[in-house]
């Protein structure tokens, strides 16, 4: 997190036109996601023959959209920083890295080159790999990953809470949810609500369009169609990183 402010990562000197709390850098499997958590102040991302402006915050006080670096450079700043040459510089070097290695490097820049082979994609919505959301999703459309014809059955809320055990290689927990129906229906529960979230996150982003009802094929198909999710996420279940952090985030905290 970066901005003017005390609390951030990384503290800018900006004037005004920047938030104290001004944006977001995170490294995904697919490159560098940047994006805007600002109320109020524009953030703007350029590159090799783009510049945009940034969402705000919606209502929810979660990030509107953001910016996917896929490989390249690309400049990131408000309007000032971006006149005066005091942008940030966010550098992919490339494609396909597991999620421990360092995909995106971000620093105070003074007057910077042209960015060369800038590639980015502007996403309407954004999981962040290391939240149990993102292993719910996952799981939730990883048949169709695999599958790219969508013929194969998508998994009900029991048998994905299940491959969340397997994915956490939670043995243990593995027979108690065979075994026992109230840890199942427990364990599933949780599973439920984090579709509803994922459902109503689909909703507030206006993807399914008005009047469209989210069954699990028609979810599932929009997180893969706007890359919510990608055939690529699936090398992070043999990530060792990745899964023991899903593994502390589902075994040792609600």
């Amino acid at each position: 997190m970066f901005g003017r402010g005390p609390e951030v990562d990384l503290a800018i000197s900006a004037g005004r036109g920047l938030s104290r709390r001004a944006g977001v850098i995170k490294t995904t499997p697919e490159g560098a996601w940047i994006a805007n958590i600002s109320r109020t102040h524009a953030l703007y991302v350029a590159g090799d023959g783009y510049r945009i402006r940034l969402p705000r915050v919606d209502g929810d006080g979660e990030p509107a959209g953001g910016w996917l670096v896929h490989a390249g450079t690309a400049m990131v700043g408000s309007r000032a920083m971006m006149d005066d040459g005091l942008q940030l510089v966010v550098t992919v070097p490339g494609r396909h890295r597991r999620l421990g290695e360092a995909a995106a490097v971000a620093a105070a820049a003074g007057p910077c080159p042209a960015p060369a082979d800038g590639d980015g994609t502007l996403l309407p919505l954004y999981l962040d790999p290391m939240t149990k959301l993102f292993l719910v999703a996952l799981m939730w459309c990883r048949p169709w990953l695999v599958d790219a014809g969508a013929t194969s059955p998508l998994p009900r809320t029991p048998e994905i809470a299940r491959a969340a055990l397997e994915v956490t290689g939670a043995h243990h927990e593995l027979e108690r949810f065979d075994a026992e129906s109230e840890f199942r229906d427990r364990l599933s529960a949780r599973v439920a609500e984090h579709l509803k979230v994922l459902r109503r996150k689909i909703n507030d982003r206006g993807l399914a369009g008005p009047g469209v009802r989210l069954s699990d094929e028609v979810a599932v198909r929009i997180l893969i169609e706007h890359g919510v999710v990608s055939a690529g996420d699936l090398r992070l279940l043999t990530d060792p990183a990745w899964c023991s952090r899903q593994e502390d985030l589902w075994w040792t905290r609600e």
